[in-house]
């Protein structure tokens, strides 16, 4: 084997784990918007129960 093969293959780890930080970035920043989306939820939900069983309307004043 030539020695330019390895140079070549070396030269491909530097995109590669450019290409993986970016995918375990946005898969970080994907999860947790789906986290605070489901909290959100669940939050509104307890918050029209809340309002639900004291009898007050959700836009009064």
């Amino acid at each position: 084997m030539d020695s330019g093969f390895l140079y070549e293959a070396g030269s491909l780890l530097p995109p590669i784990g450019v290409g993986l930080l970016f995918w375990f970035t946005m898969r970080a920043i994907l999860r947790a918007d789906r986290r605070e989306r489901e909290a959100e939820r669940q939050a509104e939900r307890e918050l029209r129960a809340q309002q639900g069983n004291s009898g007050e309307h959700p836009d009064a004043p």
